[in-house]
């Protein structure tokens, strides 16, 4: 009984003592490090990208906290201090770098040639960034965020709106590439429709009031917005207060209170980014990856806005949308 008692207390005193060893022999789930480039101020303010990216590896089990670490980095409308942030990620060295517009993935790219960087740009392959949609090579894939194309349609979706425009301010990025490339596109569609355009500059975030005043000033019809990386969600209440009717490309600007917006569904873009970022961080090589195309566009009606400033949207245009606002 004694040895039995003590053979007893032994078992089940190494059992306990194994069972913290066992836990200890189990490896740590890893943490995944990320940076990310954005060219607003924070994802409340000028630029949403970075929430819609958060959600979409959360669906694909990241979790901030957990398994995985974003450090954000923020121009906050200024495309010169790009450089030096994609610097500091690269400092971090963070396994992938997800970069919001051309200027910041052109950053990141001259940051590094070996950390991937998953890229949400308007024409990759005009910029340099990647050899082919096919066949990127280097260390940049992606999703391509807009469509020179989208130009032409949205104009011609405004004059059905407004069958009497025939001036048109444009507010556009100097400092993007690819707007220089829509702003042109535009005018050739103006041309076709017989509406006179009066490109206007974006030189920074704060200037955006200044400018619709001055577009109002120049007594327009309405208000053509191209994508712009450092475009306010305050652009459309801006519009508003000024009786302006606005086209949009972000339908989320519509939400805010704009009247129109015909463009690219950014969280679907953005939910794709995350899983370019799930593919490098499982060992897959961005040179491998196709960059992706934008596939779903959404072309969003707000009435409550045009019962604002009086205007009444045609049945014909109505039918078409996506999406309407009441």
């Amino acid at each position: 009984m004694w040895h039995s008692a003590v053979g007893g207390i032994v078992t089940l005193t190494l059992s306990l003592l194994a069972a913290p060893l066992a836990a200890e022999a189990q490896p740590a789930q890893k943490v995944y490090r990320i940076g990310f480039l954005g060219a607003g101020s924070s994802p409340a303010g000028t630029d949403s990208t970075l929430e819609v990216l958060r959600q979409g590896l959360r669906d694909l089990g990241y979790v901030e906290g957990h398994n995985l670490v974003i450090e954000a980095r923020w121009a906050e409308g200024r495309f010169e201090r790009f450089p030096d942030l994609a610097a500091e990620l690269v400092r971090l060295k963070v396994g992938v770098i997800v970069a919001s517009g051309g200027v910041a993935a052109d950053a990141a790219r001259q940051a590094t040639e070996t950390i991937p960087i998953v890229m949400a740009s308007g024409d990759p392959v005009a910029q340099g960034l990647v050899a082919s949609l096919a066949r990127p090579g280097g260390n940049v894939t992606g999703v391509i965020t807009t469509n020179v194309e989208l130009s032409q349609k949205r104009l011609e979706i405004f004059k059905e709106v407004l069958p009497r425009l025939s001036r048109v301010a444009v507010l556009w990025c100097p400092g993007s590439g690819r707007n220089l490339q829509q702003l042109r596109e535009t005018q050739g569609a103006a041309h076709a429709l017989d509406v006179q355009l009066l490109p206007f500059e974006v030189r920074g975030p704060d200037n955006f009031e200044a400018l619709v005043e001055a577009a109002t000033k120049e007594r327009v019809d309405g208000l053509v917005v191209l994508q712009c990386a450092i475009m306010p969600r305050e652009i459309a209440a801006l519009a508003a207060q000024h009786r302006l009717p606005a086209m949009y490309p972000r339908p989320e600007l519509v939400d805010d209170g704009g009247l129109i917006a015909y463009g690219p569904n950014m969280v679907h873009l953005f939910r794709r980014a995350a899983s370019y970022v799930d593919q490098i961080l499982k060992g897959a090589k961005p040179a491998d990856l196709p960059v992706e195309q934008p596939m779903k566009f959404d072309f969003v009606i707000n009435l409550k806005a045009a019962k604002q400033i009086g205007l009444t949207i045609p049945e014909s245009v109505l039918f078409r949308a996506d999406r309407v606002i009441k």
